[in-house]
């Protein structure tokens, strides 16, 4: 009996010494939102996208479904995404970070400039839902 105690202590400083981070989980999601709008993957975009989700781009904002027609004609070249930062609340996680692209956005090519990001996901029991989004690429 004692070497169980002895086991479960030593795996509970080992999380107290290691924990968890929720910042891989928001980098993981923004890493794979941004492989999947490279690719043109309009259908995972639907899977993650939430009915209530808003964006704001240099053009103006977006619901669900011009976000996802976006997507669908977007023309992004290399990509590099850094400087990630995120904060958690509840089932809520707010991620920023800085994007590099070659990108078009409504036949428009943008600056090239790295540019900050906002994205919100939202834990639901189907899995995170991607709700809000804001690109601050200057044209």
């Amino acid at each position: 009996m004692w070497i169980i105690r002895m086991l479960f202590s030593c795996v509970a400083l080992l999380l107290l010494a290691f924990p968890l981070r929720a910042e891989d989980t928001g980098e993981q999601l923004v890493r794979q939102l941004f492989a999947d709008m490279k690719a043109g993957n309009a259908l995972a975009i639907e899977a993650i996208i939430s009915p209530a989700f808003q964006s704001i781009h240099q053009d103006g904002p977006r619901d669900r479904q011009q976000e996802i027609a976006l997507v669908e004609h977007l023309n992004m070249g290399s990509l590099v995404l850094g400087d990630f930062v995120e904060t958690r609340e509840g089932n809520v996680l707010v991620v920023t970070y800085s994007v590099f692209t070659d990108e078009r956005i409504a036949g428009e090519r943008l600056s090239g400039n790295p540019a900050r990001r906002l994205t919100v996901f939202l834990q639901t029991s189907e899995g995170w839902r991607w709700i809000a989004h804001a690109n601050l690429q200057s044209m």
